[in-house]
């Protein structure tokens, strides 16, 4: 019986990890932090309904598309480093050590967008795959659709200067693409989906999934992730 009784207790023990088990203490550690600072911005619920008056507001944490690594970055560098034209999401590297900013990251994750992963697979199946040896054809594509669509918030170079920032009458933030810390996937599910999709309150960067196919949106990821992308990625790294 005590043998039965280990090998019982050693597969309960097996499927909590398999599971993903909550680190209590860190969970404990991050939510108490969360409620000092994040949620005047972000809510009880993260969804950031919380009233205040912000240029730009608040992304709704249950809907990014941000790992908790990148979650973690962003908390510890704020989304400017990373591309934001905005300094709403300051960087907390200053205020926080490594474990705290380590924990806001995992609480965020684990209580707001547990289900991360099983969303991203969701989606990523209802797509078609990135072709395989069309790389020429992809970025064609993606530099073609870039230049008509994208330049005109974007700019050019990706740096967030197009046209659509100087409208006076409809300020809009957009990101410079050089600094995203954004995966080609998460990128290219951004491009389809637009960013209200993943938690953005505005409609600036809207779905391009009834205008292209998969192929082109994926020539846009392409095009973002290996040309836009690497124009600056040293000075990003700064």
């Amino acid at each position: 019986m005590p043998k039965i009784k280990h090998i019982a207790l050693s597969l309960l023990s097996l499927g909590s990890f398999a599971f993903g088990a909550i680190d209590k203490e860190k969970f404990q550690i991050g939510k108490k932090l969360y409620e000092q600072t994040c949620i005047s911005c972000h809510g009880v619920d993260g969804k950031a309904n919380t009233g205040l008056k912000l240029i730009v507001k608040p992304r709704d944490l249950s809907l990014t598309p941000l790992s908790e690594e990148q979650t973690y970055l962003i908390t510890k560098d704020g989304a400017r480093y990373w591309g934001a034209k905005a300094d709403i999401m300051p960087s907390f590297k200053y205020v926080f050590n490594e474990e705290q900013l380590r924990s806001i990251a995992y609480y965020i994750s684990k209580n707001f967008n547990p289900d991360l992963d099983q969303r991203i697979e969701t989606l990523c199946s209802k797509y078609e795959q990135e072709p395989k040896d069309q790389d020429e054809k992809l970025l064609k594509w993606g530099k073609k659709i870039f230049n008509r669509n994208c330049k005109y918030c974007h700019g050019k170079e990706g740096i967030g200067d197009g046209e659509a920032t100087k409208n006076p009458v409809d300020s809009i933030y957009p990101y410079n693409l050089t600094k995203t810390l954004l995966t080609k996937k998460q990128i290219f599910l951004y491009v389809k989906y637009g960013g209200q999709y993943f938690g953005t309150d505005k409609n600036d960067m809207p779905s391009w999934k009834n205008k292209y196919n998969d192929f082109k949106l994926h020539g846009v990821a392409k095009y973002i992730d290996e040309v836009i992308r690497n124009k600056d990625f040293k000075n990003s790294k700064e």
